[in-house]
């Protein structure tokens, strides 16, 4: 890569070089003998090829020079002025002139990419480095759109397990509440008859008799047992503190709050938690 971004660089210096050289011998040689012609060319020449190798020397150091990148360009823009003026005083040919003027600028440009790339330039160690990390990271992506797939697609087959499932319970309960609701239907006209209720009469009054039967359908629906509330007299403050602190102190180390309540309710004692909790205070 490092001769993919220098050898234009040289081939463009060369052939502005080689340009600046043949146009000032042949502008000035006009003027002035050749030899002092040649010796502008080569001045200029030299002097852009005497910076360009020290600005080269620069950045092999990881230096750099204002100056001297500024003294580089001069001598790239008096070329590439010379060409120009050529161009325009030559009788003939100005356009093909103008076309090869721009050559010398272009020379410093491919110089400036080319120290841009050294300076971004890295080894093949670390390439290869930062290859591996980015397969790295395209394997973890991978395997997480994976996961996710299927962690959809069985989300999906559960939710269509149950959704199936609840339609069968619903099917089965609907079922079901319509035969009760038949039986109930049939009970109740069974009830609602004269002739039941007389038959029934007949029945009764020869095995109960005196007794005036009272035929009543059942309730139909849940039934919730009903605790009987703990009558007794409220304990006293006094007599609490001492219940409370001889269940805490019945086992070694003496209970927790929350165990000593479960057994104080188990024994059968009655006491709001706020009088519960403030005897536990008083007595702690």
């Amino acid at each position: 890569m490092k001769a993919k971004t220098a050898l234009p660089a040289v081939a463009m210096t060369a052939v502005s070089m080689v340009l600046t050289l043949a146009v000032v011998v042949m502008w000035l040689g006009t003027a002035v003998p050749w030899l002092v012609a040649l010796v502008v060319g080569l001045g200029i020449d030299g002097g852009w090829l005497a910076t360009l190798a020290y600005e080269r020397r620069l950045a092999a150091q990881g230096d750099h020079s204002h100056a001297v990148t500024g003294v580089g360009w001069s001598f790239g823009i008096i070329a590439a002025g010379v060409l120009v003026a050529h161009a325009l005083t030559v009788d003939g040919h100005a356009a093909a002139w103008l076309a090869v003027s721009w050559f010398p600028i272009a020379a410093k440009a491919l110089w400036l990419v080319h120290g841009l790339w050294e300076r971004t330039a890295l080894t093949p160690v670390a390439l290869d480095a930062i290859r591996g990390i980015q397969q790295e990271a395209r394997d973890e992506a991978a395997v997480a759109r994976a996961r996710l797939r299927a962690e959809a697609a069985t989300e999906e087959t559960r939710l269509t397990a149950v959704t199936g499932a609840g339609a069968r319970v619903a099917r089965v309960q609907a079922k079901t509440a319509q035969t009760l609701a038949g039986a109930w239907s049939t009970l109740e006209t069974a009830r609602a008859g004269e002739e039941t209720g007389r038959a029934l009469t007949s029945v009764t009054a020869r095995v109960t008799p005196g007794v005036t039967p009272c035929w009543e359908l059942p309730v139909w629906g849940p039934l919730e047992p009903v605790v009987p509330a703990l009558e007794g007299p409220a304990l006293t403050d006094a007599a609490l503190d001492v219940l409370v602190d001889d269940i805490r102190r019945s086992e070694d180390p003496a209970l927790s709050y929350r165990e000593m309540a479960s057994r104080f309710r188990s024994a059968g004692h009655s006491a709001s938690e706020v009088r519960l909790r403030a005897a536990w205070k008083r007595v702690v």
